[in-house]
């Protein structure tokens, strides 16, 4: 036996349209912020790379020297990982490393063993401390760099004497290879050094800067000319761009989580906000003694509050809601006129027949004005509160 009616769903719940009215300006911002992003990153991206790129043309980039080495018939092939650069060496093939620093210890002992001995040339451009012993045993990078970017060559190299002053200002080196060739000198020490490679007809070219390269920079000095003899001395230049995506960069059985990759600091910083946390909630959770009421500073008449509360109702469409409110309040005061206890003021079996001995009249009606399921509209629903008001006026008539 069921003890109360069932009541259908009500109807505070919001609808599908009320959640349309309330998140579309969310949604619509949305979806514009979306299309903006969306429409930019196709916009920018037409061919833009990043510096030291042959395919790019922006002012730090070194589309310029691509096109002319391909005037001369060198072609150039763009490589973003080792096993690409260690497969591309060979006598007649340039490597250029565009950013040496960026290769890992082991990259850079697997590229220097790739490169010794293949009778091609490498071309290192602008490698400090951290690579540069790696790549080019027996060079060491100076601390200080040059204090003008525009140098004469002064050596013999045959390159740098045909192209003349050309900005190799940058870092300095000093190399105990005694045949090496020492140009474009800063204070006695050099910022383009060419290293032969004693077992084969190979060089190493380490450049102090990579001005030369650049597409802004090319037509200045003799930055053209410096950069077509270094890069155009083979049929074929491999450009070597150090990736970040390249898993050679990762040690073998040395893989990092996300937390491994996080600084100690972050941790316990972590952990101490939610130590405060917990803290904090023990502190608001904390009660010392019973609670004390407290006067209102405002009297609010009952029939106020009433009235607020049906306008909610009806601005919410609860008519379910307001005539279980209605029932449940009107037999909870009969239940005690009638003796019938509160605990089962709700219950049909208990309420009625006590109803229908106290009025002399007949269950069914009391049955669909107590428990039926709520009305269909507010004239009804008003109808049912007035039919209430008038069932407990008559109980309560002595």
């Amino acid at each position: 036996m069921t003890t109360e009616a069932t009541l259908p769903s009500t109807a505070v719940s919001p609808t599908a349209h009320q959640l349309w009215t309330r998140t579309r300006g969310v949604a619509l911002a949305f979806t514009f912020l979306l299309a903006a992003a969306v429409a930019l990153a196709v916009l920018r991206s037409d061919a833009r790379h990043g510096a030291l790129d042959p395919r790019s043309a922006d002012p730090h980039g070194s589309r310029a020297v691509a096109e002319l080495l391909a005037d001369r018939g060198v072609s150039t092939r763009v490589v973003t990982t080792l096993a690409e650069a260690h497969a591309a060496t060979g006598p007649d093939t340039t490597l250029l490393v565009a950013s040496p620093d960026l290769l890992t210890e082991r990259q850079q002992q697997e590229l220097h063993a790739a490169t010794s001995g293949s009778g091609g040339r490498t071309v290192l451009i602008a490698p400090g401390s951290p690579s540069v012993s790696t790549l080019a045993p027996g060079v060491t990078a100076d601390p200080a760099t040059s204090r003008g970017s525009t140098l004469t060559p002064d050596c013999a190299l045959p390159s740098a004497r045909r192209a003349g002053t050309a900005e190799t200002g940058g870092i300095r080196y000093s190399t105990r290879h005694l045949d090496a060739d020492k140009c474009y000198p800063s204070q006695r020490l050099a910022t383009l050094l060419r290293i032969p490679d004693t077992s084969a007809s190979g060089d190493t070219i380490v450049l102090g800067a990579p001005d030369i390269l650049y597409n802004t920079r090319l037509d200045q000095q003799g930055n053209a000319s410096l950069a077509l003899q270094l890069l155009g001395s083979r049929p074929h230049l491999t450009w070597y761009l150090p990736s970040l995506s390249d898993t050679s960069a990762t040690e073998p059985g040395n893989e990092k989580t996300f937390f491994d990759l996080l600084p100690s600091g972050w941790l316990w910083g972590t952990l101490q906000l939610f130590v405060a946390a917990a803290l904090a909630a023990l502190w608001r959770a904390r009660r010392l003694g019973p609670l004390v009421p407290e006067r209102l500073p405002v009297a609010i008449r009952a029939s106020e509050t009433v009235e607020g509360r049906a306008r909610l109702y009806r601005k919410a469409r609860a008519r379910a809601r307001a005539a279980t409110a209605l029932r449940s309040t009107t037999r909870t005061r009969l239940a005690p006129l009638v003796g019938v206890p509160v605990a089962q003021a709700h219950t049909p079996e208990a309420l009625l027949p006590a109803l229908s001995a106290r009025l002399q009249a007949d269950g069914q009606p009391l049955h669909s004005l107590l428990f039926d399921p709520p009305p269909s509209d507010d004239t009804a629903l008003i109808a049912l509160a007035d039919q209430l008001d008038a069932l407990e006026r008559e109980v309560r008539r002595p």
